[in-house]
């Protein structure tokens, strides 16, 4: 075990937020971005286990029951991983919009995972990592999927293979790949948008996502523009969630009117993402999507422009002294 006095007694780290899905890749692909995301700090305390838990920029609406809590739940996954009784104290300060389909309770835990990690000195790979954070990625979404969670703890373009352990693999992508997100004022309920899915979809429904999901991989080793953008169609689930997001359609069609190579909705929604080709287009693209989602549905929207390349969860602040 590593030296007690050597350990930190306070860890603070990022997590950024994410787009899912990506059109064809329902559960399976992801991607981080830039400049949003959730901190948490995990401290050493007296006692045993999770002591306290606190939360910050969510209005009071994150659950502070450690049983309910993302970010605690993936702290109590490495204590147990790692055979520890050491007390701990969690902020969560939240920078990920509730209900906006960019991830949130997924940066939540990923960020508690790797502090809780970094804090016991565990050296957890980052497989570990992922598990333990899609214990507390699962209270938030009600799902046993990654596609928030691996981006946002590796970063960049991922590719998720279900099953146990979950395999991530990272993308290449194009230097000049840009993503554009339009987060609207409204919120859309993850286990809401589950639920309408229902359980089996049309076997020409499955072919065409399948067909669009390998493409979209083979577009991305090749850097074929045309490719990524022939495959950026969801068969599955934006049929039906779409409707759930006054004025996407709208949105969808400006984005590709203003020079997007394709537009769908984040994850379950609200958010709207935009695949583009350079900084530029994806300024005129974001602003595009934000002024059809003020014309069509009456709201405002927050903005994010991201390198597809963006980096994971990071280690802002670790201190070592007398615990």
């Amino acid at each position: 075990m590593p030296d007690r006095d050597a350990l930190p007694h306070t860890v603070r780290v990022f997590a950024p937020a994410s787009v899912s899905n990506l059109g064809c890749g329902f559960d399976i692909f992801g991607m981080a971005l830039e400049g949003i995301g959730d901190e948490v700090v995990v401290r050493a305390v007296e006692g045993t286990g999770i002591v306290s838990v606190t939360v910050s920029g969510d209005a009071g609406r994150v659950p502070t029951d450690p049983a309910r809590n993302a970010a605690a739940l993936a702290v109590d996954g490495v204590l147990n991983r790692l055979e520890s009784a050491a007390g701990v104290a969690i902020q969560v300060r939240k920078g990920i919009p509730m209900a906006s389909g960019l991830g949130g309770s997924a940066a939540s835990a990923v960020a508690g995972a790797v502090a809780a990690d970094a804090l016991l000195g565990g050296n957890l790979d980052r497989t570990a990592l992922l598990e333990c954070a899609m214990i507390g990625e699962r209270k938030g979404s009600g799902a046993n999927h990654a596609d928030n969670a691996a981006p946002s703890l590796i970063g960049g373009f991922v590719l998720v293979l279900p099953g146990t352990p979950p395999q991530m693999v990272q993308l290449p992508t194009p230097d000049d790949l840009v993503v554009a997100v339009a987060h609207p004022h409204m919120e859309v309920e993850t286990r809401q948008a589950r639920m309408i899915l229902g359980h089996t979809i049309p076997l020409m429904a499955g072919v065409q996502q399948w067909g669009n999901a390998a493409g979209m991989v083979a577009g991305l080793f090749r850097g074929d523009w045309e490719l990524i953008a022939r495959c950026l169609c969801d068969a599955v689930a934006e049929p039906v969630r779409g409707k759930l997001v006054p004025g996407f359609e709208r949105v969808r069609a400006s984005a590709v009117e203003a020079g997007a190579i394709g537009a769908g909705l984040s994850g379950s929604g609200p958010s709207v993402f935009a695949l583009c080709r350079g900084r530029d287009p994806a300024e005129r693209v974001v602003t595009a999507m934000a002024e059809a989602f003020r014309d069509e549905a009456g709201v405002e929207s927050d903005t994010v422009i991201s390198a597809a390349r963006a980096a994971g969860a990071r280690i802002l602040d670790l201190r070592i002294g007398t615990r």
